[in-house]
């Protein structure tokens, strides 16, 4: 029987593909494409949905289109954040009906700088933020960490925002607030020249944010 789907398969490529167009020898990806001013985009490269393991009606022609784009969507885990949807067709073109099925990523999960168990360290250019905490996007291993350190210009830490002042940080969460020994109000940093230096084991950093206090 998977001989004889496979051959029915291969029947209708080559129905597809004797026509003039690329119909039948198509194979699709689904590739990430954003802008910041919707007049200028870039497009990655590489595929953000492949069409998945070998199985009878994958690898075929019109399977892996993107029906929409990223809809933000709540979770089907009770207790979850919110996530963002995308809805991907496929089986497209065979005997059995077409589907459509639903693939989750985390808000702003697109890209992370990403560090091993042996550790690394991130620090930033200078900038200058206008509010009082600040808040992480990030996902460890159970035996993962992170802390925060925040120095002036030159690279000088300020009193009470050193690492070893900085509360071990492990998890995954969405709007993880650092926390130091002085608790997380940054507003005495608040238009100073400032550099994040942050240290991380078995982890990923997608974003950061200043935000106000609560």
């Amino acid at each position: 029987l998977p001989n004889l789907k496979r051959r029915r398969e291969l029947a209708a490529k080559n129905v597809l593909g004797g026509r003039p167009t690329r119909e039948g020898t198509a194979i699709t990806d689904v590739m990430f494409m954003a802008s910041r001013d919707g007049q200028r985009f870039f497009v990655w490269p590489e595929a953000i949905v492949r069409p998945g393991i070998q199985r009878p009606g994958s690898w075929f022609y019109g399977g892996t289109r993107n029906a929409w784009g990223l809809v933000e969507t709540s979770s089907s885990i009770d207790g979850a954040p919110r996530e963002l949807s995308m809805y991907i067709t496929e089986n497209a073109r065979q005997k059995t009906p077409r589907r459509v099925r639903r693939h989750t990523f985390r808000i702003d999960g697109f890209s992370s700088v990403h560090a091993s168990l042996h550790g690394g360290e991130l620090l930033t250019k200078p900038l200058i933020f206008d509010a009082g905490r600040l808040e992480i996007n990030f996902s460890t291993s159970a035996g993962g960490s992170l802390r925060v350190e925040i120095q002036d210009k030159d690279g000088k830490p300020f009193d009470g925002f050193t690492l070893a002042d900085c509360n071990l940080q492990y998890g995954d969460q969405l709007d993880r607030v650092i926390l130091w020994r002085s608790g997380a109000d940054v507003s005495k940093l608040v238009g100073k020249p400032a550099r994040l230096r942050i240290e991380f084991k078995d982890a990923d950093l997608y974003s950061f944010q200043f935000t106000t206090k609560e």
